[in-house]
């Protein structure tokens, strides 16, 4: 009885696994290489502006991410950076990134990340920049503090865009299991925050897991079938450093989801008040584009699209994609739904 062979172009499983098994003793791939300069500083956050590669529009972009990942998603690699995209097309880039916050900075709330850090820094970017109008752009949670600042901004924001961003807390199973049992006290977590006065990154962790496990078991397979794909495993590697990337939540900031959001659902009802400030949707007077992802666990499009309904803007766009919770491939440039919606609104410049 004759032996199957293997091709010698095809590694046999053992190599496959040789080379899995040897993946965490290589040397981290770098991340964050697009060339950026730190322009203001608040605390743990900092300002970065990234130049164009040649300026093309007098609207820079203001980038908002979540409180609860670092931003290195937007920038994992040459080639496969969002910003990367973003100055090659011709943006000047501002990314405001939070930092990790500690102990100390427990009492930071929703109300003083818009007014003390996103209004402060998008007042430095339009200085630094010398533009008359900005597009801000969030992430996720970073969106729905993006669409709460646009709310009660004196700045001039052109346009506003929203990426996976949710608005409608009543609108997740998710979500409405974690109401119900802050409603019947069954997950108090106000006498942990007041002793650790964070929401320490593990335990973000752990939370978002709880939503969407599955997700996180698959990543692995895949790694073990394309192990000899060197390619693979370095963007891969970069992924996942960004996806367990969390940073802890400031204990102000944490129950003001919880009451404002989770619990009362104030931004989409009308009645969240940031510093007195009545931050209604329907203040927003912006150019507005809002996207979802058809496969995301994590925020589902129910809780996304009932924010058109509150805007009174006279140019919104609602555009849904085939994708996840984060998009983790800018190889082509702009994604097409940018490049189609924002240049022609960012005052083009006359070569």
């Amino acid at each position: 009885m004759s032996k199957r062979k293997v091709p010698k172009n095809q590694p046999n499983s053992i190599s496959k696994w040789k080379h899995f098994s040897d993946i965490p003793n290589q040397p981290m791939p770098e991340m964050g290489l697009t060339p950026k300069i730190s322009v203001w500083k608040k605390n743990k956050s900092t300002l970065w502006y990234y130049p164009a590669v040649k300026k093309r529009y007098n609207v820079p972009v203001f980038l908002i991410y979540s409180l609860i990942n670092t931003p290195l998603i937007l920038d994992l690699a040459p080639g496969n950076s969002l910003i990367e995209a973003f100055v090659n097309e011709g943006f000047e880039v501002y990314l405001l990134d939070f930092g990790s916050p500690g102990y100390e900075d427990g009492d930071i709330s929703i109300d003083d990340y818009i007014v003390d850090y996103i209004q402060k820094g998008v007042q430095r970017a339009l200085r630094h920049s010398g533009a008359s109008e900005i597009t801000v752009m969030g992430f996720c949670l970073g969106g729905t503090i993006a669409a709460m600042y646009a709310a009660i901004a004196d700045e001039p924001v052109k346009n506003l865009i929203l990426s996976v961003t949710p608005i409608d807390f009543s609108a997740s199973q998710s979500f409405d299991q974690w109401q119900a049992a802050i409603k019947d006290g069954t997950a108090d977590f106000d006498e942990t925050i007041d002793i650790f006065k964070t929401i320490p990154a593990s335990e973000v962790k752990y939370g978002i897991r709880l939503i969407t496990s599955p997700i996180y078991i698959s990543p692995y397979l895949s790694l073990l079938n394309q192990a000899d794909d060197e390619e693979y495993v370095q963007h891969w590697r970069r992924f996942n450093a960004w996806t367990n990337g969390h940073v802890p939540l400031a204990g102000a900031t944490a129950k003001q989801i919880g009451e404002d959001l989770v619990i009362n659902n104030r931004l989409v009802k009308g009645s969240l008040r940031i510093r007195g400030k009545k931050a209604m949707l329907s203040n927003i007077d912006a150019s507005v584009l809002v996207s979802a992802n058809e496969n995301d666990r994590l925020v589902p499009q129910e809780m996304i699209n009932p924010v058109m309904k509150h805007l009174t803007c006279k140019d919104k766009t609602y555009i849904l994609l085939p994708s996840g919770h984060a998009s983790k491939e800018y190889v082509s440039g702009l994604p097409l739904y940018l490049k189609e919606w924002l240049p022609k609104r960012s005052s083009p410049i006359n070569n």
